[in-house]
């Protein structure tokens, strides 16, 4: 007899609540909030009482239902971590969310790894100089502006690649509040951005880039469902099984792109104005100690430019690297 089929978001829902069981987390399934209008398919409740409200969402769901239910569990000190397995799921980037692996409920229940694939980010901050591997963020890539760049990568387009992040790290990081959820809105519009989970030292380091002290909102607007269009070509019978990607036939776009944000520039590595480092302002300061990967009190002016530098500490110098090639002729 041919066996029965069975729900991999079931048995997603039962390995969250059963690894938050194992770090001694409180964990239940099928939680409802106060006043009933929404469900989380697991609640874990962390230290201080820090409630993440796990919504597994393999099927589509209408962007207003996303912010709906998102909205109503914000409001009862639920933070919402969406769960898609789908690059084209409608709830990315319209809430908190994660995106695994496609897979069979044989390989969830068993305890096959499930890598977040999407939803998850690390802060990087360079500076704009010809040494550095990263593009420039003010010239569409030509040419290099001397300033400060911030933006945030999936793990494994960092510079080293950081680690890739699993379920069962986020069951832990998000109700510990090691990772937390952070929108960053679109350069030029305050209406769409994007979502994501990160770690919670690279969002104080990034409150300090923007100079912000609070964090930036979490649903700023709501927006409206999907529209239903017809292309006018004809329907896409060749079988995809097995196939990645997006197709013509498919209902929808991929929201999941895994590209940087846009970031963030400063406009110049700070000068030491007058040698005073009283002048130099804490944003400056901490975007010039992030690019440079060294502590605030090793910073201070190249001899040559005023500019900051890493002048004191091991490995410091004299003069900064652009000086230094000058002077070296």
């Amino acid at each position: 007899m041919r066996g029965l089929q069975r729900d991999p978001r079931e048995f997603t829902k039962e390995r969250i609540v059963e690894t938050a069981s194992r770090y001694g987390l409180g964990a239940e399934a099928e939680v409802p909030t106060a006043n009933r209008r929404s469900i989380s398919d697991a609640l874990v409740t962390g230290p201080g009482g820090i409630r993440i409200g796990w919504e597994i969402q393999y099927h589509h769901l209408s962007p207003s239902s996303v912010h709906r239910r998102s909205v109503n569990a914000v409001q009862h000190d639920i933070t919402p971590l969406w769960v898609a397995k789908d690059r084209t799921a409608s709830l990315i980037d319209r809430a908190p969310w994660a995106r695994v692996d496609d897979m069979p409920w044989k390989n969830i229940a068993g305890g096959k790894e499930m890598v977040i694939r999407g939803g998850y980010r690390y802060l990087q901050v360079w500076k704009c100089v010809p040494s550095s591997n990263r593009h420039c963020l003010l010239s569409d890539g030509a040419g290099h502006c001397g300033g400060v760049h911030s933006d945030w990568f999936v793990p494994a387009l960092c510079e080293p690649e950081k680690r890739a992040v699993h379920l069962e790290d986020l069951v832990l990081e998000s109700a510990t509040r090691e990772s937390v959820p952070v929108y960053v809105p679109n350069r030029g519009s305050g209406r769409a951005g994007r979502h994501m989970w990160v770690p919670s030292a690279d969002c104080e380091r990034w409150r300090e880039l923007i100079g912000e002290e609070e964090p930036l909102p979490d649903f700023p607007v709501q927006e409206g469902d999907d529209e239903i269009t017809f292309a006018e070509q004809e329907v896409d019978r060749t079988c995809r099984a097995g196939e990645e990607g997006w197709f013509v036939s498919d209902a929808r776009p991929i929201r999941d792109l895994g590209q940087p944000t846009g970031g963030f520039t400063l406009a110049r590595m700070p000068a030491q104005r007058s040698r005073n480092p009283m002048l130099i302002t804490a944003v400056e300061r901490a975007a010039a100690s992030a690019a440079l990967g060294c502590p605030p009190w090793e910073l201070g002016p190249c001899s040559e430019c005023g500019q900051l530098m890493r002048r004191y500490g091991r490995d410091a110098a004299m003069f900064c690297r652009v000086c230094r090639a000058v002077l070296n002729g």
